[in-house]
């Protein structure tokens, strides 16, 4: 089972979906990622595509950030995600549904949760406006490459990313990424066993 590696909600078990269709980070990868971007994390903008158990967004906001998006199109995925929301005490407002904010009232941070398709998703975001500091995407190995470029078009037409924002993708040691994706610069991939992480910014 995934678990809150460190910050406020450290050491929480969280569920994740049963069968072979979603593939939870490992713990040492998880923690090797939070502490390339440690520093980035204050108050800033979370985005978690291919959510699952939703343990990347909640992980980030356990260490500081103001503000996560978890989105995946599996209605399975969704209903594990509300509930490791409220394992660590987020609870969905009645007037804004798919979000969700701390039950004791004295916690600013928001959780948006999203039925949605990538593209359904970053296309929605785009259109009202919203901006990220950091998006993380954790696509299934085969279609990596693919969902790369598929996600990096509408990040670009909708300017997703902020000035210094990074995007983060985690993908298969074989996995052949486009480094040269548009209006996007590649920065540093780093592996960990079969895993591999691979960071880009703004051009």
């Amino acid at each position: 089972m995934p678990r809150v590696v460190s910050g406020r909600f450290r050491g929480t078990i969280l569920n994740a979906p049963k069968g072979d269709k979603t593939r939870p980070t490992t713990d040492k990868v998880k923690e090797a990622l939070f502490s390339m971007i440690q520093g980035r994390l204050y108050d800033i903008s979370f985005l978690d595509l291919f959510s699952g158990s939703g343990q990347i967004g909640i992980e980030a906001i356990s260490r500081g950030a103001d503000s996560a998006v978890l989105v995946d199109k599996a209605s399975d995925a969704i209903a594990i995600i509300k509930g490791n929301l409220n394992k660590v005490h987020y609870i969905e407002e009645h007037k804004n549904k798919g979000v969700f904010v701390r039950d004791n009232g004295d916690d600013d941070t928001t959780i948006r949760v999203m039925k949605d398709s990538i593209s359904q998703a970053l296309t929605k975001l785009g259109e009202e406006g919203k901006k990220f500091d950091i998006i993380f995407m954790d696509p299934p190995y085969k279609i990596a490459a693919n969902m790369l470029e598929e996600a990096a078009v509408i990040i670009n037409k909708y300017d997703l990313l902020n000035e210094d924002g990074i995007l983060i993708v985690e993908h298969a040691n074989d996995t052949d990424l486009n480094k040269d994706v548009i209006n996007l610069k590649f920065n540093r991939s780093c592996s960990y066993g079969l895993t591999v992480i691979t960071f880009f910014g703004k051009v």
